[in-house]
């Protein structure tokens, strides 16, 4: 592990095993790890399991306190905590996504969602918990609206990609969502007045496996001022860091941004503050070479006070990490 300017190191809290195959993906539970409430985690995995994690108020240490088996009859693909933290959506390549509610402690599954030809690839909530987006290899997006008594009912089926879709993800604060797939394009989708979903933009210089990082920015306070849809414009790309398919790619709140590969390592980046004038620029400040000891498939900020990251791997665990200042 390398530390650039001296400023962070990366602490290997623990490593989370009991999953019998590689973990795909991790999520952390939004109303936990703050004011008090345990810190909670999700993992899914290709041994059609889910596992729930928390870690112990009085030792720190982390445990698992369920696991959500006997639903899906595939690899567990994706994983993703509603807003309130009560609801987790897990979506398999058995084609449905399964919706578990949190009641006293135990996890039930409340809900099947079918609709999906075959692999569910993707689940993420909207900013409110109304909305669940979920993507596959059927080449389309579904938005599923949440209702009362844990019912769903499909708003939309978003077509429009020409191959598998890979992952979705919902802007954080409005209800934009973003699609990215295969055919190596993203694609960014909103509704108009008349309920109706539809492309408003897609970005086509998301090359696919090239090794690479883009950053994208807009006029986030024009769009929600209801001027209509502003454009996203690429501003910055990371190149040069990864040597092989990068996987996963997330910001923390603190604008850090972590990355995992499957050059089994970890790299963590900051904007760099040189006064560009061809817009942002970002730089390394830390790298864990052997982070796991296979492909690197998903890496997570936390929600809580700490700079926790959890990553997931093919090599069946999951780490949580802690990102601590050097005095």
């Amino acid at each position: 592990m390398e530390s650039h300017d001296g400023a962070w190191s990366l602490k290997e809290v623990q490593k989370l095993e009991g999953h019998t195959d590689r973990v795909w993906s991790v999520a952390w539970n939004p109303a936990a790890g703050v004011a008090g409430v345990p810190a909670m985690l999700a993992s899914c995995s290709g041994d059609k399991t889910v596992r729930v994690w928390e870690q112990n108020p009085s030792s720190s240490s982390w445990f698992c306190k369920a696991v959500l088996d006997e639903t899906h009859t595939r690899t567990v693909r994706s994983c993703a905590w509603s807003p309130s933290g009560k609801l987790l959506a897990t979506g398999s390549f058995d084609a449905t996504t399964a919706i578990w509610e949190n009641v006293g402690g135990d996890f039930e599954c409340v809900s099947t969602l079918e609709g999906h030809e075959n692999e569910v690839k993707s689940v993420c909530w909207n900013a409110s918990g109304s909305l669940l987006a979920t993507c596959g290899r059927d080449r389309s997006v579904w938005i599923w609206e949440v209702l009362p008594g844990n019912e769903f009912e499909c708003a939309s089926v978003l077509q429009g990609h020409t191959q598998d879709v890979k992952m979705v993800q919902w802007h954080p604060t409005m209800d934009i969502l973003f699609s990215c797939s295969y055919d190596n394009t993203i694609k960014i989708w909103a509704e108009d007045g008349d309920d109706d979903w539809h492309c408003v933009q897609t970005l086509s210089e998301a090359n696919g496996d090239d090794l690479t990082i883009k950053v994208w920015e807009t006029d986030s306070a024009k769009m929600m001022s209801g001027d209509g849809y502003v454009p996203w414009s690429h501003v910055c790309t990371l190149s040069g860091y990864h040597d092989r398919t990068i996987f996963s790619v997330h910001w923390s709140r603190e604008g850090i941004i972590a990355s995992g590969a499957a050059d089994d390592a970890i790299r963590f980046f900051v904007e760099s503050k040189d006064g560009s004038v061809d817009g942002p620029s970002y730089k390394m400040i830390l790298r864990n070479e052997k982070a796991h000891d296979m492909d690197v498939n998903s890496v997570r900020w936390s929600h809580g006070e700490n700079r926790f990251l959890a990553s997931a791997s093919d090599d069946g665990t999951v780490k949580i990490w802690e990102l601590v200042p050097v005095i």
